[in-house]
């Protein structure tokens, strides 16, 4: 409590959706209290993302949910490009097993049952709280060296002001903190209604066990299976229509009749029909002052890559560590405008992915089909698109102060470090814990050693013909500094210029629980 009687708490975060929880829990790991609001009591129903990536895997591991989230979750297996008839265009297969950064490349999950693991999770955190069924009508950044955050509170009818030193706008595509702060979406120019079913079912549908992808200018659509018992449909809507439509089994079987086949009625569990507009937006700007914008506050992006979701949490994952680092003083304020600078053009190009799949998928009419009969049956041919469409791995991140790349020149900096099962038990990240780290394939001296542990980083020796030393080889690099955040600050055959560069930051040490994560 402050001394005018506000509430006071060093973060204050809106939005309890799976962006805003995983900030709170990343915050409390490195001793960071937070009072996090929600307009919600209880996690929201309703099934919405149901895909991530084994690098937002990394990130729910981070938060102790790895067995939890793998237990509630199927690893998909590639995907199929069709046309209007069904017919197979081109298959994309997918390994399922865990690959460079410890998990399968993509993983299919219902939403409700991921928030229900992530808010339990963040309950054996004493410094997060959650106030649920409360309402955020202000964000005022006027006081000195603070942020006010009024809300009301639905319980007592009553408004009531928190102060923060800072504010995470987690409050999703209709944002009030954006607003509050003066920030705008620009249009990416995508906006399609879309029809979204789920459907559930013990019945075996006999269906190709990836996505498949039905590549028409009419009516393109998708379809997965998202577990034991449950399936996603999306199509886009045509003029005219609407949910109310397709409000029952019977008005959906000819949509869905090329799948459930001679299925019964009472076989099929109808969960959800819902109407979705998909569009692509981001914000143009991410901070101001003490307030920031993560997920879709920030950025919106249409499902054809199935990185909604994972993008806020990887805003949460980039910043957390940096904000910590600046409430202990271990950063200065400015670090936190890298957040912008590093995520907004990763996401930017994540949303230009997804919207190259949904015109491939929905353009040039019939002639755009007829082009597509033609190409895409070649394409899983060539190694290189092969490659591409099922490689997971994202972009790597641009030059800032803390990704410390050289301009045209390929390098790991910018990337992610890989997360390979080590021999003694535990993997890569376990042992990196949640600081920087110096990744090297040569022994350190003792006075380099010194100055890393000095400066509140580990040091992880990769031993000859492992992963890790691989990694650095093929990157013709014998050390690298990890951030907390698993991307590669800097890479060099130096080790001093390597062990120079470690940023002193000593809350990622304080926080361990002998050499594993808590």
């Amino acid at each position: 409590m402050s001394a005018d009687g506000v509430d006071y708490a060093p973060v204050v975060i809106v939005g309890a959706g799976p962006t805003g929880i995983t900030a709170a829990t990343l915050l409390a790991q490195y001793g960071v209290a937070t009072v996090t609001l929600d307009r919600w009591s209880e996690v929201y129903p309703q099934p919405r993302a149901v895909h991530v990536d084994d690098e937002v895997c990394r990130i729910l591991a981070r938060l102790g949910l790895a067995e939890s989230f793998a237990a509630v979750s199927r690893p998909a297996h590639g995907l199929q490009l069709r046309d209007r008839s069904q017919r197979v265009l081109a298959e994309f297969r997918r390994d399922t097993r865990p690959g460079r950064n410890g998990f399968p490349q993509a993983n299919m999950f219902d939403q409700p049952v991921l928030e229900a693991l992530l808010r339990a999770n963040l309950q054996r955190h004493p410094l997060a709280e959650l106030r649920g069924n409360v309402e955020v009508v202000n964000v005022d950044v006027a006081p000195p060296g603070r942020a006010r955050v009024t809300y009301l509170d639905r319980n007592t009818g009553r408004e009531r002001d928190i102060e923060a030193d800072y504010v995470l706008g987690c409050d999703g595509a209709n944002s009030v903190v954006r607003a509050r702060i003066g920030a705008a979406m620009k249009d990416l120019c995508f906006n399609q209604r879309w029809l979204v079913i789920d459907v559930g079912t013990a019945v075996d549908l006999r269906q190709w066990d990836g996505v498949h992808q039905i590549c028409d200018p009419r009516r393109a659509g998708t379809f997965m299976r998202i577990g034991a018992t449950r399936y996603r449909w999306e199509f886009r809507l045509l003029p005219g229509e609407s949910v109310q439509d397709f409000a029952t089994l019977d008005a959906l079987r000819p949509l869905l009749s090329p799948w459930i086949g001679a299925a019964a009625d009472s076989d099929l569990e109808l969960i959800r029909v819902a109407e979705y507009t998909f569009r692509a937006q981001v914000a143009d700007r991410w901070r101001r002052g003490a307030v920031l914008l993560l997920g879709d506050a920030a950025h919106l992006t249409p499902p054809f890559v199935g990185q909604g979701m994972g993008a806020g949490l990887r805003d949460a994952m980039n910043l957390c560590w940096k904000l910590a680092g600046v409430l202990a003083g271990d950063l200065t304020d400015c670090v936190l405008d890298t957040y912008e600078q590093e995520r907004k053009p990763h996401t930017t190009f994540m949303i230009g992915m997804a919207l190259a799949i949904g015109w491939a998928m929905t353009a040039g009419g019939d002639f755009g089909s007829a082009i597509r009969r033609l190409v895409v049956p070649w394409l899983h041919r060539l190694p290189g698109v092969r490659r591409r469409v099922v490689d997971s791995t994202t972009p790597q991140l641009r030059r800032s102060a803390l990704v410390c790349r050289k301009p045209l020149r390929r390098s790991l900096v910018g990337g992610l470090c890989p997360n390979p099962p080590l021999p003694e038990g535990g993997s890569l990240d376990d042992e990196l814990g949640r600081g920087f780290s110096v990744v090297t394939a040569v022994a350190l001296s003792e006075s380099d050693r010194r100055i890393v542990e000095e400066r509140g980083a580990r040091v992880h020796h990769a031993t000859a013909g492992s992963v890790t030393a691989d990694w650095l080889r093929r990157g013709r690099v014998t050390a690298a500094v990890v951030r907390p955040d698993r991307t590669v600050m800097v890479a060099s055959r130096d080790l001093g210029v390597v062990c120079d560069r470690v940023p002193s930051f000593h809350c990622g040490a304080r926080h361990h629980d002998k050499g594993r994560l808590r």
